[in-house]
């Protein structure tokens, strides 16, 4: 086996980066919001519980708490296209929690409904209060707490967006890349995706123009 010999002056170009990538590999691993809690365990399991891959899909109406098809493959009336608010008010009322629901709010536009409810005295009344930014959210949600990220479309005819932040130990670089972590329906259903994937049809929304609520769930 043939020998390598290393010059003394690679050596200790060696011995001065090494130090340098260790931290930068641990920064890259370390949790930017927290462990996840026994309750945010418990919360991601109640998450995927849901099933959210094969239920409320698009192009169906359905009931809004099942996620169940309700009309036949033939409806082509209102409320069928996507539905990511009635998810988002399922999982609410899975948790024993209010957000705006049919009958309430009809399934369409039902998200841009949502947002502006939640800025009311109502919405306040009902637990519901806005988060800082995405570090306290995703830190919120690693606790166990039911906290949701929801953009209002500024054209009132066009649907916004909706979606629930689900425990997670991601890095703080993929948090400032990408966002939370989240579930969602959508044109798309997600078990576990992010805010910028996740709202990438709403152009403008990431990163700033989603606000963030929690419900305690402590």
């Amino acid at each position: 086996m043939r020998k390598l010999h290393y010059s003394p002056l690679a050596i200790v170009f060696a011995a001065l980066i090494t130090p340098s990538i260790q931290p930068l590999a641990q920064a890259q691993h370390t949790p930017c919001c927290g462990a996840i809690t026994p309750a945010g365990e418990r919360l991601a399991a109640l998450l995927d519980g849901m099933h959210v891959e094969s239920l409320w899909l698009a192009n169906e109406h359905v009931n809004w708490e099942t996620g169940e098809p309700d009309r036949g493959a033939g409806y082509e009336g209102p409320g069928r296209h996507t539905h990511c608010s009635a998810f988002a008010a399922a999982v609410a009322k899975k948790e024993g929690v209010y957000l705006l629901h049919p009958p309430e709010h009809g399934q369409s536009l039902l998200s841009n409904a949502q947002a502006k409810w939640l800025l009311t005295a109502e919405g306040k009344q009902a637990g519901w209060r806005p988060v800082t930014d995405m570090h306290k959210a995703q830190h919120l949600a690693n606790e166990g707490n039911l906290v949701i990220v929801i953009y209002e479309n500024p054209n009132p005819k066009e649907p916004g967006h909706i979606a629930i932040v689900r425990p997670s130990e991601k890095s703080a670089r993929a948090l400032e890349e990408n966002g939370p972590e989240t579930i969602q329906a959508g044109e798309h259903n997600h078990n576990k995706t992010n805010v910028r994937i996740g709202f990438e049809n709403h152009p403008g929304a990431f990163p700033s123009g989603v606000r963030y609520y929690v419900h305690s769930m402590q």
